[in-house]
């Protein structure tokens, strides 16, 4: 049951959009279910004779009822209550109840109260209710509604139990701000596929990914096309910024700015300046910890920041929470850089991941922050790769590291849960989820290649190499073999003999690795892992077939043509590729 509280200025126009059909007509049998005093307030949904002027001018009451100069600018009190996705179905008795208990524990109404703000409840659809109230009490005081949201959500969590709904995980107040119902909308209206505010914190972020300093962070916010407004000192030093969309305005025409602050609790500058290199350090691209085979830059640097991601869990084996958590937003800061830079077809579920995976990110912790140059640096060497193509080497490394990332990320998820971290452990799991659709997208064509290669095996190397899986593995390669990686893992095991490496000893290597317990697919991560661990190319190039070039026979006038004879059969068979 999640609540969401907003304040307003316009009573009227709040009822007109509660009463009215919607923006898309899914406003069905708008009625009160609940109220300050029922018989004090008209409901326009069942009563002909009540109008929606009558409900506003009894609920603005207490507000007019209070000189001028003490009324709130914002006095409207708005709080939709919505069940989650699959919950049983209310009655308006249910929802009464849960009217009545959301005011009284924010401190709206509190039971027993004669003097409370005066509210009421509106059901238009099955699944939720929108509680308004005007903030002046009748005897003309304010309420006391210190840490409403807080309290709202707490109060969501009792009900849930009560009622036998679905637990949502108790928020901690370290949760970027979420956009609001106007901003949604106008989002829909306007065609973008998210709100201002969600589009500019993926700006903000994927500005700040390996950046080396505010003046290259600044840089790249401006080459994404937004706009910033910053906020100088007399002395001329930054000491904050904001941010706009362009075309992004309010009814005045005035830009609709966004502090960094109000975009995500970690994109203020202050917050960002922490993780730039520090003075008089050297300006680091991305780690390559081991020499790699010839291809692009995008390929590179992902093969170097997957070594990178793959040391993750076992940091956070032996971590601190500082430790812990500067190894977390290196790891968003690389998902973030490969959201920008990824090949078409997997990047908006990359994106969706970066998304999830920074509420991961952010947890009550007052420690000090260590350094974390490494990750960072694989998030630098990212974006100064540049975009990877959706093919070859490129399409290949970009398999590997989200490979990487959907373990990292699982590690990460199971970190949180075992500190009782419970919003950022579902967000990782949500991530992990994007990242494993992104990885059956960039993971099509190379892993088709190798399964083609290994396919093509001769009959005594494939009994081989299906030997040293049964060594490595005893008992598994039965279940292994079902898996659509198999052949795929036959060729890589074919691939390193060719590479002078010793099959059985880098398969042993890539399963003592890391666990192999929350994998879809064991085939699949044993591929990149040897691969990886290897040296190998992460993509097979597909065998060339000889085809014979005949010269063009010159056309005739005639009409009328020979019947072709049948090609004749060649007197050798075509010779296989080499391999």
């Amino acid at each position: 049951m999640v609540p969401d509280i907003s304040l307003g200025g316009r009573t009227y126009g709040l009822l007109a959009y509660l009463y009215g059909p919607g923006r898309r007509d899914e406003h069905l049998d708008p009625h009160l279910v609940a109220s300050w005093q029922p018989e004090l307030a008209p409901d326009p949904g069942r009563d002909p004779e009540a109008t929606l002027k009558q409900l506003q001018e009894r609920l603005d009451l207490p507000v007019q009822a209070v000189p001028e100069h003490r009324r709130p600018k914002r006095h409207v009190w708005h709080c939709p209550v919505r069940t989650a996705p699959g919950d049983r179905r209310l009655s308006d008795a249910e929802w009464a109840e849960v009217a009545r208990r959301v005011v009284h524990a924010t401190g709206i109404a509190e039971e027993g109260d004669e003097q409370a703000c005066r509210w009421i409840a509106v059901r238009h659809a099955e699944d939720h209710i929108h509680i308004v109230a005007t903030l002046k009490r009748q005897d003309g005081r304010s309420p006391r509604r210190h840490d409403d949201f807080n309290r709202a959500q707490a109060e969501c969590r009792a009900i849930e139990a009560d009622f036998g709904l679905r637990q949502l995980n108790p928020g901690d107040g370290t949760a970027a701000k979420r956009p609001t119902s106007a901003e949604r909308a106008k989002a829909e209206r306007t065609g973008r596929t998210a709100t201002s505010r969600e589009l500019l914190r993926d700006h903000v972020r994927q500005a700040v990914a390996g950046a080396a300093d505010e003046t290259e962070f600044f840089r790249r916010l401006t080459e994404a096309g937004v706009r910033i407004d910053q906020r100088l000192a007399p002395s001329g030093d930054v000491l904050g910024y904001k941010v706009a969309l362009p075309g992004d305005r309010n009814r005045h025409g005035e830009p609709i700015w966004f502090p960094g602050s109000r975009l995500a609790p970690d994109l203020s500058l202050p917050k960002i300046r922490r993780r730039f290199v520090r003075d008089g350090e050297p300006d680091e691209q991305a780690a390559e910890l081991r020499p790699r085979p010839s291809g692009a830059a995008p390929a590179r640097a992902r093969r170097a920041a997957a070594d990178l991601v793959d040391t993750v869990p076992s940091v956070l084996d032996e971590a601190n929470e500082a430790e812990a958590g500067t190894h977390l937003s290196g790891m968003g800061e690389v998902l973030d850089a490969l959201a920008q830079t990824s090949p078409a077809s997997p990047r908006q579920q990359t994106i969706e991941a970066a998304r999830a995976f920074e509420r991961a990110t952010r947890w009550h912790s007052r420690a000090e922050r260590v350094d974390h140059r490494a990750v960072r640096s694989a998030a630098r060497g990212i974006v100064r790769a540049g975009t990877a193509l959706g093919r070859g080497e490129d399409g290949g490394a970009t398999a590997m590291l989200l490979s990487t990332l959907v373990l990292a990320t699982m590690a990460v998820a199971r970190w949180h849960a075992a500190r009782q971290h419970a919003q950022q452990a579902a967000a990782a799991h949500q991530a992990a989820q994007h990242l494993r659709a992104a990885y059956q997208t960039a993971a099509t064509t190379p892993m088709r290649a190798m399964r083609e290669h290994g396919r093509r095996l001769s009959t005594p190397d494939r009994h081989r190499h299906s030997d040293t899986v049964e060594t490595v593995l005893p008992g598994q390669t039965d279940d292994l073999r079902r898996e659509r990686g198999f052949d795929a893992l036959l060729a890589t095991l074919d691939h390193a003999q060719r590479a002078g490496h010793n099959p059985e000893a880098l398969l042993h290597r890539a399963v003592a690795h890391r666990e192999l317990d929350t994998a879809e697919s064991v085939t699949d991560v044993l591929v990149w892992r040897m691969r990886r661990l290897g040296n190998l190319p992460a993509h097979e190039p597909r065998p060339r077939t000889t085809a014979k070039i005949t010269k063009q026979q010159p056309r005739t006038a005639s009409v009328h043509t020979a019947t072709a004879a049948p090609p004749r059969a060649p007197a050798h068979p075509e010779r296989q590729p080499r391999r």
